[in-house]
C-alpha cells in the first residue's frame, strides 16, 4: 500500500482515540481531551529530547546539547501555551462533564512522573499513583536508576575539566542538596568559559519554564475548580501549589547573587 501522509501519521486512528464519556456528549469534554492528549504526546517528545541531551552532555558535546535544549525550551513554551486554551472553558461548562471522569486525574500521568524524575525529583506520590499498575511501576524504577539532567550537567563539566559530582541525598524531594563546592565551580564556569556558562543559562531557563508551566497549570486548575479536590481524590490545588516554586537545580539560582 503506498504511503501516504493520513497512514504515516495514522490520522484516521488518531482522531478516534477521542472517546467522550459524558451523557449526552458534552461539547468541552472534546476540547479536554484533546488538550490532555496533546500534553502526553508533548511529554514523549520532552524525554525522547531527555535522553538526547543526556547523551550529549555526557559525551562533552557543547553545541549539540545547546540544540537540544533549546528545543525542549521551546516545546516548553508550548505547553505553557496550551493553557490559554483550556482557559476558555468556564468552571460551568468543565464541570458539566467532570463527574463522567471517575477516577481519572491528572496525577496519574506517567510521562510526567518520568520527566520529573529525570530532573531529580523524588516524591511518595510518583508511585502511590500508579500502586495498581505494575507495568508503570516498573517504568518508574527503571527510570530512576537512570542519570538524572543534573549528573549529566555533572559529566560535561568533568569532560570540560570541572571536578563536578552531585551526590544523591534525598529520597522524598530534590534528590540533590545545595552544594556550596559545587557552586564555587559553576561561579569559575560562569566567569571564565562562555560555552559552558551557556549551556548553564540554558538550564536556567529550563528550571524557569517548568517553573512557570507548573504556576499556569495551577491557575488554571483554581480557576477552573476553586479549592475543591480533584478527580480520583488528588489534594488538587492544594497539592499544585507546593510545586509551584520547586527549583530542580537550586546551585543554579544561588549563584546569582554572586556576581
Amino acid at each position: 500500500m503506498k504511503l501516504t501522509y493520513t497512514s504515516y501519521l495514522k490520522i484516521d486512528e488518531l482522531t478516534t482515540l477521542q472517546d467522550l464519556k459524558s451523557n449526552p456528549p458534552e461539547h468541552d469534554e472534546m476540547l479536554f481531551i484533546i488538550i490532555h492528549q496533546t500534553y502526553e504526546l508533548w511529554f514523549k517528545q520532552i524525554l525522547h529530547e531527555f535522553s538526547k541531551l543526556r547523551r550529549e552532555l555526557e559525551s562533552g558535546n557543547t553545541w549539540n546539547s545547546v540544540k537540544t535544549l533549546r528545543r525542549i525550551l521551546t516545546i516548553m513554551k508550548t505547553l505553557v501555551s496550551q493553557v490559554d486554551i483550556l482557559e476558555t472553558m468556564t468552571p460551568l461548562e468543565f464541570n458539566s462533564f467532570r463527574a463522567f471522569l471517575g477516577q481519572s486525574s491528572g496525577f496519574q500521568s506517567l510521562q510526567f512522573r518520568e520527566i520529573e524524575i529525570i530532573c531529580g525529583l523524588r516524591l511518595p506520590l510518583m508511585i502511590e499513583a500508579h500502586k495498581d499498575n505494575p507495568k508503570h511501576i516498573e517504568i518508574l524504577e527503571t527510570r530512576m536508576q537512570e542519570s538524572t539532567l543534573w549528573e549529566s550537567f555533572g559529566m560535561y563539566l568533568s569532560k570540560k575539566g570541572f571536578s563536578v559530582q552531585p551526590k544523591r541525598e534525598n529520597e522524598i524531594g530534590l534528590m540533590f542538596n545545595p552544594s556550596d563546592e559545587i557552586q564555587k565551580t559553576l561561579i569559575e564556569v560562569m566567569q571564565t568559559e562562555p560555552e559552558l556558562a551557556l549551556v548553564c543559562e540554558l538550564f536556567v531557563d529550563f528550571d524557569e519554564g517548568l517553573q512557570e508551566w507548573r504556576y499556569r497549570h495551577v491557575k488554571m486548575v483554581e480557576r477552573t475548580i476553586g479549592r475543591k479536590k480533584g478527580t480520583g481524590g488528588s489534594p488538587g490545588v492544594k497539592y499544585l501549589k507546593t510545586t509551584t516554586n520547586h527549583a530542580i537545580f537550586p546551585d543554579l539560582w544561588a549563584i546569582r547573587s554572586e556576581f
